[in-house]
């Protein structure tokens, strides 16, 4: 009877230090689990927000930080990391040579045009986190809130074009007031989201009709290459036919003024002419007659005057060579 109660107290004994030693290493595990749980690192690109018993306490910056073991929890947001959604289509693989796919993600790129036409439009939104606290805590999901801004945007800006507006020079145009629209929304919802660019990847006709869209498109160019040309021959002929025109008219000028000017010169020379003539008539008379000779029979070269008998010959060839010695 005596062992048996020996046996018994030193079974009891040794429950009791394999407690105490459970006990020690629980506490000491604990004590570990605390410490390690106290700091934690925030990555470069990221800020932690911490939350103590489910409710916002603080942000904290990047780099090794602490925290209350237990009682508060850490979620780190990338807020300098540059995000993105994909519409219309999805990226199967990155690298030098990406591939997308469009399984899944046709019905919110098929889109309806201002002139009820269709158009397949493919885009991008770039974004960046800019307020944690709004993106964790003010929206539910604030990615597909984001999803479904974007594409809401895209099918109003798309709707009120036209469908050659949305496949050409509207592109850029598109893009940027998609941008303006998405931070707007974003803004009005605290998303705490900032959109950093808009791109559009690709807008084509669907593919039932991108064959009748070619043709169309390969007759408008066609179209603009003739109108090209036609205004380049325009230009060529209508500027040279200008231009003789003006210096047509130019030489008719000149010749009006010199006529106009030779005119005054004669009526100026006649009045002078017609004073001196009130003054002596005939000797007027006959100095204009002895000047007009002078003039006139150098002139008739070799020839003979007789009178109306033909016995008197004028000595008309010494006349001539006296006038032409004289002149000499």
């Amino acid at each position: 009877m005596a062992d048996f109660d020996f046996d018994g107290d030193k079974a009891k004994e040794s429950f009791q230090k394999i407690v105490k030693n459970i006990r020690l290493i629980v506490i000491v595990v604990v004590v570990l689990v605390a410490i390690i749980s106290t700091f934690f690192q925030v990555g470069a690109e990221e800020v932690g927000v911490i939350t103590r018993l489910g409710k916002y306490n603080r942000t904290v910056e990047s780099g090794l930080n602490f925290k209350m073991p237990f009682a508060e929890s850490v979620i780190k947001v990338p807020v300098e990391r540059q995000q993105k959604q994909e519409f219309g289509f999805r990226t199967t693989s990155a690298g030098i040579q990406s591939t997308f796919s469009k399984r899944g993600a046709e019905d919110e790129s098929l889109m309806l045009t201002g002139d009820l036409n269709l158009a397949d439009v493919e885009w991008v939104v770039q974004y960046r986190i800019d307020l944690p606290y709004n993106y964790l805590f003010k929206v539910r999901d604030p990615e597909n809130t984001l999803r479904d801004i974007s594409e809401s945007g895209m099918r109003q800006i798309v709707g009120d074009r036209t469908v050659n507006e949305v496949l050409t020079v509207g592109r850029s145009e598109i893009a940027g007031k998609l941008k303006i629209l998405i931070q707007e929304l974003s803004n009005e919802y605290e998303l705490g989201l900032r959109i950093e660019q808009v791109v559009l990847q690709d807008v084509t006709p669907p593919e039932p009709v991108r064959s009748a869209f070619n043709a169309v498109n390969e007759a408008q160019q066609e179209k603009e290459t003739l109108i090209n040309q036609a205004k380049s021959e325009y230009n060529k002929v209508i500027p040279k036919a200008a231009g003789q025109a003006e210096e047509t008219i130019q030489k008719a000028e000149g010749y009006a003024t010199e006529r106009v000017n030779n005119s005054k010169g004669q009526v100026a020379r006649f009045n002078q002419l017609y004073t001196e003539y009130i003054k002596a008539p005939q000797v007027t008379k006959s100095r204009i007659y002895l000047e007009t000779m002078q003039e006139v029979i150098p002139k008739l070269g070799d020839k003979i005057i007789m009178d109306e008998k033909g016995s008197n010959v004028l000595p008309l060839l010494q006349m001539t060579s006296q006038t032409a010695k004289g002149n000499q």
